[in-house]
């Protein structure tokens, strides 16, 4: 069982700046596309950032352009998401995820094999 890890969450006020962190302990996926996704409560799960594994090449909703940042460090097997003037839109639980063997950049979540249990960031105004 491959195990994903986030941390990093916290409430902060509109305008902070926080870092998640995403750790697989003890895998390597050469191929893999790693994405973060976002759920707010009542509304559906939906893609924020994502990156691959390989090639570094990023993907980022529309929403969160210019905002957030996701990146790697292969070494540590971890993938941050560096999240800025974050706005009480943000709020919500934040999951990493797997695509163990990416053929293309997903950004639906049936593309994904392995899931975190998702960390909480709560900004207010």
């Amino acid at each position: 069982q491959v195990q994903v890890v986030e941390s990093g969450g916290g409430s902060v006020q509109a305008g902070d700046s926080l870092r998640l962190s995403c750790a697989i302990p003890g895998r390597t996926f050469s191929n893999a596309y790693m994405g973060w996704f976002r759920q707010a409560p009542g509304k559906e799960r939906e893609f924020v950032a994502g990156i691959s594994w390989w090639s570094g090449i990023t993907d980022y909703a529309d929403s969160v352009k210019g905002r957030f940042t996701i990146s790697r460090d292969n070494g540590k097997n971890t993938v941050y998401l560096q999240m800025s003037s974050l706005n009480p839109e943000d709020t919500a639980v934040y999951y990493c995820a797997v695509d163990k063997a990416a053929v293309i950049r997903p950004t639906s979540l049936g593309a994904y094999d392995y899931w975190g249990q998702g960390t909480q960031v709560t900004v207010s105004s």
